[in-house]
């Protein structure tokens, strides 16, 4: 007797699959699409009360849960409900700059306003947490934010900042002397926008290898091949410090 073909038989469909899938769907479709088009050209703010409030907002909450979830941006925050509600309310105020024209569908730009106004929220919060130096009132700061600030020690003690504060003036010394051996304009150059490096690393966003080397080209005015061969003879002169007392301390 032969045997049937390998996939010659369909398997039967898994209703909970099936109903999972046609959930994922219903959330955000062609019906919220076009109760955002009537919440635009309705007349009065009763009428767009009703079509935001049964048609729109479900659907925005939604696309809220899933864009933090998944991404994880609740984690700096005190509070995921407040992220959500914040971000519903940014969506709600957006509803007036979509342009169903453009051919461009409700979901695709919902889901990036959201998600560029999730990213940009906890940018700010990271960028406060960073910014603050002390959490001696803690009335003022959620269990969350007083966590962050002891995981990444953002309050240091006193003894550790004025440490942190002689090394960098040490750096800007060493830098000063790099400069009166320097030979040439592109070492002078190079070495002028380490120092900007230097005194602006607070308000720059990325400071990984590649971020630095772009920073400094653009602050130095080489091209990556001159930066490049600057940067490795000024590596040579950096050697040679280690032999002066004063700069010893950055090759311990």
């Amino acid at each position: 007797m032969a045997r049937p073909k390998k996939g010659s038989r369909r398997r039967p469909s898994d209703p909970k699959i099936a109903k999972k899938k046609k959930q994922i769907k219903l959330y955000f479709n062609e019906g919220t699409q076009d109760a955002i088009e009537r919440f635009q050209s309705a007349e009065t703010d009763g009428e767009k009360n009703d079509i935001y409030t049964k048609d729109i907002l479900p659907a925005f909450e939604k696309l809220s849960e899933n864009l933090i979830f998944i991404h994880k941006f609740s984690s700096l925050h005190e509070s995921y409900e407040d992220l959500k509600n914040d971000c519903v309310t940014f969506l709600y105020e957006t509803l007036y700059k979509f342009d169903p024209s453009r051919g461009t569908k409700a979901f695709s730009y919902f889901n990036v306003v959201a998600k560029n106004f999730l990213i940009i929220k906890s940018k700010q919060k990271t960028a406060f947490l960073r910014r603050s130096v002390s959490i001696e009132d803690k009335k003022y700061f959620s269990d969350n934010e007083i966590h962050s600030f002891q995981q990444n020690n953002i309050a240091e003690a006193p003894e550790t900042m004025l440490i942190k504060r002689h090394e960098i003036a040490m750096i800007f010394d060493m830098l000063t002397h790099l400069k009166g051996e320097a030979k040439s304009d592109n070492e002078k150059a190079c070495i002028n926008a380490i120092n900007s490096l230097f005194e602006n690393a607070n308000d720059l966003e990325f400071l990984n290898k590649r971020a630095v080397f772009v920073y400094l080209r653009e602050m130095s005015g080489l091209s990556p091949k001159q930066l490049t061969t600057t940067i490795s003879n000024l590596k040579k002169k950096y050697r040679g410090l280690k032999d002066k007392d004063e700069f010893r301390i950055f090759f311990e």
